[in-house]
């Protein structure tokens, strides 16, 4: 435990995927010599090990209005070129343009970690003159992944399962409104259930650091008005040091995060730096003084294994139960009219757990029935006949 929260210091003061400490704490080992080993202490390295050679798995969805720098972020934050061949509409061709899902998968490694990073864009979405259900192929997409994972662990073979649900999605504010816009607000509130929201305002350099404030607070306050649920990061331990408690509450502080993007290099005061250039000065990416870019990384890598488990554990468990209970309604109603036919199996195989057993079990004593009926039925055919063999050798003696 004190490992995995040195890491996590240490990765919040170098903004990078995973520490050095961590990384060589693999290579850490209990003397055997030592008085009173048993062994089970390098149970903590036997788990990095395998997590390390198997990699590590992670969407992150963006949504937002176009031009808002959502591609140019995503750049930024992971050091790579995710859209190589990216073509921006025309006006023309926005018009009549509806909401895609675009997916793009990239393998990164760093110090010996693989992470497989899938970033689903929405190109589209909230410029159609009418944007009021814009949203719904997210919301599909969304579903449609936790179904997918869904059935693969309802299946057979469960050893080598791929992860494709969104862990985290950040949604991009944009800078010039005085809050929330009702698209905004439509949007999270039918989400917020299923994915864990991110609020981040877009281009923060084209606002005073006085107007970040104040839509910080407006974009906060709009949020607990409505019912929203954002993603919380999870409070530090009560042993923790001073210092990673000041990092958590400073990260805390800090959503909705206001950041600003840029794939340029510009040289200030003889130091390479990535920020954007104006006549007044230039804007460096990486300063915390000039916006939430560190902040919004950093709270995204150290807590990338939380939106994990949050996503494990509350939003896809949702969506199980929801998915199981339709099930059983659907296998009752199959039972219930009685079908023996497509309908009554497909019930039964949808079914889990007990609920398949209890379909089974009907359906053996609906054939057991029916068995029962066909033997009753045999019996009264060969007694019928029988009956009319008497009857025709009476007829035949009678006239002898």
């Amino acid at each position: 435990m004190a490992d995995h929260r040195q890491s996590a210091r240490e990765a919040i003061r170098t903004s990078g995927f995973f520490s050095d400490d961590r990384i060589a704490s693999s290579k850490q080992f209990v003397n055997p010599e030592q008085p009173g080993y048993v062994g089970f202490a390098n149970l903590p390295n036997q788990v990095h090990r395998k997590s390390v050679k198997k990699g590590f798995e992670f969407t992150l969805m963006v949504v937002g209005e176009s031009g808002l720098g959502k591609s140019t972020l995503i750049n930024s934050l992971f050091l790579t070129d995710l859209y190589p061949e990216r073509e921006i509409p025309g006006a023309a061709e926005k018009i009549e343009q509806t909401v895609k899902i675009d997916a793009s998968t990239v393998e990164i490694e760093e110090r010996g970690v693989k992470l497989r990073l899938t970033v689903v864009d929405t190109p589209g979405y909230g410029d159609a003159i009418n944007s009021k259900d814009c949203f719904k192929p997210i919301l599909s997409y969304i579903d449609d992944q936790f179904e997918r994972y869904f059935h693969d662990e309802s299946g057979l073979n469960r050893r080598n399962i791929v992860d494709n649900r969104v862990h985290c999605c950040f949604y991009f504010i944009s800078p010039y409104g005085h809050g929330l816009k009702p698209l905004d607000v439509e949007f999270m509130k039918a989400l917020h259930h299923k994915v864990n929201i991110v609020p981040v305002i877009a281009k923060a350099d084209t606002l005073t650091p006085k107007e970040v404030r104040a839509l910080k607070a407006r974009i906060l306050e709009e949020i607990a008005q409505h019912g929203i649920k954002i993603y919380q990061m999870p409070d530090c331990d009560s042993d923790e040091d001073e210092d990673f408690k000041e990092q958590c509450r400073l990260l805390k502080a800090a959503v909705p995060f206001a950041v600003v993007g840029s794939n340029q290099m510009i040289e200030v005061k003889g130091k390479k730096v990535r920020g954007r250039l104006y006549p007044w000065g230039v804007v460096e990416v990486e300063n915390p003084e000039h916006c939430d870019f560190i902040k919004l990384r950093t709270m995204l890598i150290t807590h990338m294994q939380d939106l994990q488990e949050v996503t494990q554990d509350v939003h896809y468990e949702n969506y199980r139960s929801e998915k199981l209970a339709i099930n059983k309604r659907r296998a009752g109603a199959a039972v219930a009219l009685g079908h023996s036919g497509p309908a009554a199996v497909s019930a039964a195989k949808e079914g889990q757990g007990e609920e398949k057993d209890k379909i089974l079990l009907e359906k053996e004593q609906e054939l057991q029935r029916m068995q029962e009926m066909l033997a009753r039925l045999q019996q009264q055919m060969q007694q019928q006949q029988t009956t009319q063999v008497a009857g025709a050798n009476n007829v035949q003696s009678h006239h002898v």
